[in-house]
């Protein structure tokens, strides 16, 4: 490119000065013009850009082109001021070597800047972007900024012709082995971040577990997730174990209500129209359950020894659900009772037949 670069203009500068030092000086002004008036052009025609797309960066973006550009380009009037000189061959490489490198670390800074501003850019649109989130957006960016260093740290080796083949082949041998070795923490990340875009729970939500614990979410990492139980207890599951679970979300859905089931049997001689209506006062008096939807009562099944009711009715939280299943019990038990409607039991009925002859 510098090569390039020398061949236009060295025809025009043979016209202005005559020794290579007046040369590479207008260069080296010239440059500093351009650099001053091409940032600016190239800022504004990106601002007009960006306004007609969708994508919204934000001038703190475009902000950030400036600085690049503006050294880019009075690098590259030193590179030619530098040709123009023509100094010794070792002086030459050296120097365009370094100048080469600090545009290369000019870009890498602006990359890892500009990374930042346009993963914000993303997570601020969940609907068209689900997996770039505030939750997994310190991951993404971590592993961007990974990948451009160590892609600037090959360009600047590449520079200075230092040969990177036996450091991508101690690389790649080291990856697999601490891929090995680290194949648990690896599954627990890589479910962390597919729990974080797909978002099966959230932090607060209820959720009931394969294996019966019933709690709220209070925490959601990388690595694992900690859910508080009713019993005061803080249980913490690694990631690629919910991810791999069956999870109840008692607060999932377009709001927290849900519905609770309180379940009753009376006995076959009851006046199933009296059930009803005991069942209906008990539930529109409690102050836990929603007027809406309202409480309903449905006569399921003959059991055995046994007429199946169920009280159906909606609560605002999901915590909620063991108070008012224990007032509703504690209620239909007293109004039962004050009714006269029977709750059958088990129970077993002992007939002797006869009594043994005494001896």
């Amino acid at each position: 490119m510098f090569e390039q670069f020398q061949t236009y203009i060295t025809p025009l500068l043979d016209s202005v000065g005559k020794t290579p030092i007046m040369q590479a000086s207008i260069v080296i002004l010239v440059s500093f013009l351009i650099a001053s008036i091409f940032k600016y052009i190239v800022i504004l025609g990106l601002k007009s850009i960006l306004t007609r797309s969708q994508v919204k960066l934000g001038n703190d973006f475009l902000d950030l082109l400036h600085a690049p550009i503006y050294y880019s380009v009075l690098l590259l009037g030193l590179s030619s001021a530098l040709l123009i000189l023509k100094p010794d061959p070792m002086y030459i490489f050296v120097l365009s070597s370094i100048i080469k490198s600090v545009a290369m670390i000019i870009w890498t800074v602006f990359l890892l800047r500009a990374n930042k501003e346009l993963l914000k850019s993303l997570a601020l649109h969940p609907t068209r972007f689900n997996t770039f989130n505030y939750k997994t957006l310190p991951l993404f960016q971590n592993i961007l900024n990974i990948l451009i260093i160590v892609f600037a740290v090959y360009l600047i080796f590449s520079v200075w012709d230092v040969d990177m083949t036996a450091w991508l082949a101690s690389a790649g041998i080291v990856g697999i082995a601490v891929g090995f070795a680290a194949k648990d923490s690896l599954a627990n990340l890589f479910s962390g971040v597919f729990i974080m875009a797909d978002a099966p729970y959230k932090v607060g939500d209820y959720v009931i577990l394969d294996s019966g614990e019933r709690g709220e979410i209070t925490h959601i990492g990388i690595r694992s997730t900690r859910m508080f139980t009713r019993e005061h207890i803080e249980i913490t599951i690694p990631n690629s174990v919910m991810g791999n679970s069956k999870i109840i979300n008692e607060s999932g859905g377009p709001d927290e209500r849900s519905r609770c089931r309180v379940p009753i049997g009376v006995a076959y001689d009851t006046d199933i129209d009296l059930v009803r209506t005991v069942l209906m006062s008990i539930a529109t008096q409690q102050e836990m359950v929603c007027v809406v939807p309202e409480p309903r009562v449905r006569f399921r099944r003959f059991s055995g020894s046994a007429l199946d009711f169920e009280l159906l009715v909606w609560i605002d939280k999901p915590a909620l659900k063991g108070r008012l299943i224990d007032s509703l019990n504690s209620e239909i038990l007293k109004k039962f009772r004050e009714n006269n409607i029977e709750i059958p039991y088990s129970k077993q009925d002992l007939y002797i037949k006869e009594m043994p002859s005494n001896r």
